[in-house]
């Protein structure tokens, strides 16, 4: 699923192939990933306006045109794709946007949960947005500490819940509490100021480099680089991993370097 290290990557994406690009033509190849729209309104509304900055939300992408913006949630199997209006269309191409120049960029989605919203101004973004909470990357520290003080239920949950925090999903917070040596199934009110610094700091960390990457790097030192593996060890001290579900989410956690609290 992508996480905020991979929209964030599409962000990038999609500056470089169509900021300041005439929309030329939009293509709805699949009408099941619109939400409030149809494909007319949306080619009448995009059609022959330029692409703008785009932003950033947590998990959420606003293609932003000076007029509408274009809102995207990718989902589990989410993508988009910088590429030539002469190139193949492949199987899951969903809505494909020609650019000046014969550029085009592609909204491919295989399972097709979430998909593109219209927002007509700046309070329908706001609209679509009002309950995420702020955004992981950028996130104060007194706000971060704030945010889990006030929640009830497991640490994971609380990193996980977009209402809370925006852009964490399941591989960012097992990594993110590997790190900080908490245990996933500890209160997310019962930490302990120098817990909550530490969590925050790793956090960080771990977003900076994800964000590099375009993705959670699948790395030897990482826990993400092992949990799949089929005798799962930890990195950092050769114990093996245990797993657990937790919210309805695989949980993967080190015993020895996670201890009870």
């Amino acid at each position: 699923m992508p996480e905020l290290p991979d929209v964030e990557g599409f962000r990038r994406v999609l500056e470089s192939c169509a900021k300041g690009r005439v929309i030329r033509r939009v293509d709805v190849r699949d009408a099941g990933v619109l939400h409030g729209v149809d494909a007319r309104r949306l080619r009448d509304a995009l059609e022959g306006r330029r692409f703008g900055t785009p932003a950033r939300h947590g998990k959420w992408l606003l293609a932003r045109t000076g007029g509408p913006t274009l809102v995207l949630h990718f989902g589990m199997t989410g993508r988009l794709v910088c590429g030539h209006a002469e190139d193949p269309v492949e199987a899951h191409d969903r809505v494909l946007f020609t650019l000046g120049r014969g550029r085009q960029w592609r909204f491919r989605d295989q399972r097709k949960l979430q998909g593109l919203w219209l927002a007509h101004d700046e309070s329908d973004v706001e609209g679509l947005l009002r309950r995420q909470g702020p955004d992981a990357l950028a996130v104060g520290r007194a706000e971060f500490e704030e945010v889990l003080s006030s929640r009830r239920g497991h640490l994971k949950t609380a990193l996980t819940d977009q209402s809370a925090l925006a852009g964490l999903g399941n591989l960012l917070a097992d990594e993110i509490l590997w790190r900080a040596r908490l245990r996933p199934d500890r209160g997310a009110s019962d930490l302990t100021r120098d817990d909550r610094r530490r969590l925050y700091d790793e956090m960080r960390r771990s977003l900076r480099s994800s964000v590099a990457a375009g993705c959670v790097p699948p790395r030897d030192s990482w826990l993400t680089g092992h949990r799949d593996d089929q005798d799962p060890r930890c990195p950092r001290c050769d114990t093996g991993l245990r797993r657990s579900r937790m919210g309805g989410r695989g949980t993967v956690w080190c015993p020895q370097c996670q201890p009870d609290g």
